[in-house]
């Protein structure tokens, strides 16, 4: 981004450059000579791509500011959160403070699956969409909230948030260069490409560094942070790269004990780390039972893995009904064992979602006839 009213901060010869415009990098605010590219005499990252300045053909470059001004800012956050599903990253408006809308009163007062509820602001991330016309019509509904954006799967991308103020640093050994957010706060936003796996929602090691993955979102520019009254920004225009080996590592939760599998089968995939829980809706133990349903996904022989996919589905529903999981929980797990048996993420994500709507419509049905 540059700033007319911002100078280059780049220390050399004994005094500060203080050339203007300058543009906010990881290691400050640069004037083109000074860019952290051209001090070692290479293009800025971006330059030379086929992509045009103001068209992504290739899907993977960091969204782009639009060209002139929106009339104002209400304007240009929904131009930006348009921008981001057309990107494939589902986006939602939280409060003034940055956090989730209050559901309706229908919503607290009926108990009922979040990600099928249908309401444009309730349950927090699981409002989060695509679609312009639902955009468009929760910003209205919330005109002076926060963008942001859902993380996780749903949208492939697995953020690093490092807050300085409570220790955060980047460590570049870990974390490789990406499409990257000068934070409001003060920090720093790393977008990574989802790995497809579970991921642990602290980096070991690093306080002050957190990561956003499956059930969690961030705020996106160019939202204006509510205590400091600084915008979100995004620094320099890298595209969205690959989580690097050593950072997807340390992010890997160690395996649950696998089932014993039978004789010629492979096995069964990792599921997501859960903590032994008390029991919920006469589930003994919910950790035994999933390995069970994604075990069955495991043993399924080629050309049926989608089917036993959907089935373990279905029942990993029946665990979320009954609270023995959360729903991010289950999906993390079934995707995880989709992976492992070879399926493609988008046949993943139809068996999840239509297990889950078949098992939870019949659950209504069961409830409505013994009503």
């Amino acid at each position: 981004m540059t700033s007319p009213a911002r100078s280059c901060d780049h220390y050399a010869s004994g005094a500060v450059c203080g050339t203007a415009p300058a543009r906010l990098f990881l290691t400050g605010w640069r004037c083109a000579r000074h860019t952290p590219a051209a001090l070692k005499g290479q293009p800025e990252p971006g330059q030379g791509r086929n992509c045009p300045s103001a068209i992504c053909w290739c899907g993977t470059c960091p969204p782009r500011p639009a060209p002139g001004r929106p009339a104002n800012p209400a304007d240009e956050l929904l131009a930006a959160a348009l921008r981001y599903a057309a990107c494939g990253w589902p986006v939602f408006w939280l409060g003034r403070a940055k956090r989730p809308v209050a559901n309706c009163p229908a919503c607290k007062d009926t108990a009922h699956g979040p990600a099928r509820c249908g309401h444009l602001t309730c349950h927090g991330f699981y409002a989060a969409t695509t679609s312009p016309e639902r955009i468009t019509a929760a910003r209205r509904r919330v005109p002076g909230g926060v963008l942001a954006i859902r993380t996780g799967t749903v949208s492939g991308l697995a953020v690093v948030d490092i807050d300085p103020r409570n220790g955060g640093a980047i460590d570049r050994e870990l974390m490789t260069e990406t499409a990257t957010v000068a934070t409001g706060g003060g920090g720093w936003h790393l977008y990574y490409r989802h790995p497809g796996h579970p991921l642990t929602a602290r980096l070991a090691g690093h306080p002050g560094v957190d990561i956003k993955a499956n059930g969690g979102y961030v705020a996106a520019p160019p939202s204006v942070h509510p205590g400091t009254g600084r915008p979100y920004q995004w620094t320099g225009n890298r595209a969205v790269d690959e989580m690097p080996p050593a950072l997807r590592a340390a992010l890997t939760p160690p395996p649950e004990p696998a089932l014993a599998p039978a004789a010629g089968h492979a096995r069964p995939a990792p599921t997501a780390t859960l903590a032994a829980a008390p029991a919920a809706g006469g589930i003994s133990s919910p950790p035994a039972l999933l390995a069970a349903h994604l075990a069955a996904v495991a043993r399924a022989p080629e050309g049926r893995r989608r089917h036993a996919l959907y089935g373990a589905a279905r029942g990993v529903w029946r665990m979320i009904a009954a609270a023995a999981i959360t729903e991010d929980e289950g999906r993390a797990a079934l995707t995880a064992a989709g992976l492992a048996a070879g399926q493609t993420p988008r046949d993943i994500a139809a068996a999840i979602s239509g297990g889950f709507a078949a098992e939870q419509a019949a659950i209504s049905a069961s409830k409505g006839a013994s009503a």
